[in-house]
Parts: structure tokens; sequence; C-alpha cells
């Protein structure tokens, strides 16, 4: 029975019981930083009411364990197809390297929708996402303002391939134009997939730029991550501007010691929610919008423990996970 015919077959008053689930599989970047596992809460809050309403539904959750493991995604892609799911909600980590898998499942009549990143193909039923340019634009409008318009910039940027990141490093140097003192001294440096490798690559900026830089803008979580140490670690630490993208436990504390001058924060939550409602509203058959916003907000020392900021920051994940 195909999907669709499953959905209208609930809707006439057959049981649960008398109906084979939807199977909706979601594929994030990675599945060791904190995004992803709000994300994966968020799929599973999906799963849950839809099965509560009487719409049984599986989410099934597999990605690769570091994120820039292109290889290990397009495998779990192409096992999906092979497994006949009845949709993909997909975080693609390359957008030209996922192209090709993520077309097979479309021609194979499996939905796709694209989460946080871009793929440069139109073969979609929906992109839910950041606008992630706009953020990186957040992020330079508050160093701008809190560096007084003047200065010594690094960007360390995340990893060749990944849209999200390349479009907030290009909303925030678009962003500092407005800013004629202040000037870019590195912008073409990429931290790698883990925090260990974004130390490294910090370091070696830090280093290299002793006694000049004022400020940093880092596009991720593992990326911000490897800063605010590398940072510390030379005495900087509140001393340089750092303003980077994503929330952690360890960003957030860096960020109450203001080790951090403020962070773009997205809603992984609501991402790998409205990803797997909008997978599902299709199936059924239901219009759904192209593309959908989750918001992006700026979190300072100073708006940290307002009750909107306190819950985008906590997402229920013992709820869901465990």
């Amino acid at each position: 029975m195909r999907p669709i015919a499953i959905l209208l077959a609930l809707a006439a008053g057959l049981s649960a019981a008398e109906v084979r689930p939807l199977t909706v599989a979601v594929v994030p970047k990675g599945t060791t930083h904190e995004f992803w596992k709000a994300v994966n809460a968020g799929a599973v809050k999906a799963e849950r009411e839809f099965n509560a309403a009487g719409q049984p539904l599986k989410v099934v959750w597999k990605g690769p364990l570091k994120e820039d493991d292109r290889t290990s995604q397009i495998d779990v892609v192409q096992g999906f197809v092979a497994r006949k799911v009845s949709a993909i909600v997909l975080a693609p980590l390359d957008s030209k390297a996922l192209v090709a898998p993520a077309e097979m499942a479309v021609a194979a009549g499996i939905p796709l929708v694209v989460i946080d990143s871009a793929l440069d193909s139109p073969r979609r039923t929906a992109f839910v996402a950041t606008d992630n340019r706009a953020g990186g634009a957040l992020a330079a409008g508050h160093l701008v303002k809190a560096s007084g318009g003047a200065g010594k910039v690094i960007v360390l940027r995340y990893l060749p391939g990944s849209a999200s990141t390349e479009a907030r490093e290009a909303g925030f140097l678009d962003g500092i134009k407005a800013a004629p003192g202040l000037t870019v001294l590195s912008s073409d440096q990429h931290a790698g997939a883990t925090r260990e490798s974004a130390l490294t690559a910090a370091q070696n900026l830090l280093n290299r730029y002793k006694g000049e830089v004022t400020a940093v803008f880092t596009s991720n979580e593992s990326c911000t991550a490897g800063m605010m140490l590398a940072l510390k670690q030379a005495g900087l630490a509140g001393k340089v501007l750092h303003v980077g993208f994503d929330a952690s436990a360890p960003l957030i504390d860096g960020l109450r010691a203001r080790a951090i001058g403020a962070l773009v924060v997205q809603d992984p939550f609501q991402m790998g929610y409205l990803g797997v409602v909008t997978a599902v509203r299709h199936l059924r058959g239901e219009a759904v919008q192209a593309q959908v916003d989750t918001p992006a907000r700026l979190v300072t020392p100073d708006n940290l423990d307002q009750d909107a900021i306190k819950a985008l920051l906590n997402p229920p994940l013992e709820q869901f996970l465990k």
C-alpha cells in the first residue's frame, strides 16, 4: 500500500493496526554535536504526536559520526532508498556531494525534505532551515556595535561545501563592511569537523596575529568551542571579542563568564520537528510550504536569563531521547 493510500485509509476509519506505519528517515550531518541531538529530539516529538493522533509513524535516525564523512552520509541515504522508506529528511553535509543520492531518492518516489543546510538541487519537497546569511549578518551587527566599529577581525570558517556555514560566513563578511574601521586579518582558514581540529586552527591564527586581533567570528558549534578554548589558553578570553554560532553547555558557560561576547543561536529542536511534520503532511497529500524559516536569535550575557532564551537554549532532550 502506498503512503498516501495508507493515510487515506486512516481517514476512512481503519484502525492503526490495519495499516503499515509510515517510515521517515532523518539523516543529520553528524551525530555528536549537541545541535544534532536537539534535531533528533524534535523529530521524536513529531513521531509521538502523529502516533498519538492515530497516524502510525516510525522515525529512523541515522547519520555519520563526524560532519566531514561525505561517503558515510551518501551510503546512509542510499541505504534508505534501498529500504524504500516513505520519506527522507536530510541535512546535507555537502551541498554538491549529496545531490546524486538525494535525487536518486526522489526518482524512486521518496519525497525529500532538506533541513539545516542547502542542497544544490531543486528536486525537494521543502527546505526547513535558518536564514543563515541573515544569521551571519546578525553576528556582524553585534560585533560592529560591541567593538565600536573599529579593530581587526579573524573569521574562522567551518568546512568547504557546507552551505549553511558558508552562508553565515558570507553574511558576516558583508555585514562588517558597514564599519570601515574594521579590518579583516584572515577569512580563508577552515576549522574542520571537530573541536580538536578547530582548536588547532584557532591556535595557529592567534599565534600568527598575536597582538593584532581584536575580534573573532566562528560559524558553528565545534568551531566556536575550539576558538573559545584557544583564546582561553592564550590568555585572550574576554579581551578579544568573540562572536560565535550555535550553543552547547560549554559555550553557554563561556557566554555567562563573558569569555564569549555573543552567540547566534538557532532552534534545532524546531527544525527536526518541522522537518518530519512537513514530510508527513506531504505524504498525506497536503500542500506544504516550499521554504520554512526557523529564526535565529542573538544571545548575550545580558539576555541569557530571559525565559524565551532559556527555553531556546534548553530543549527537552531527556524527554524525547531517553
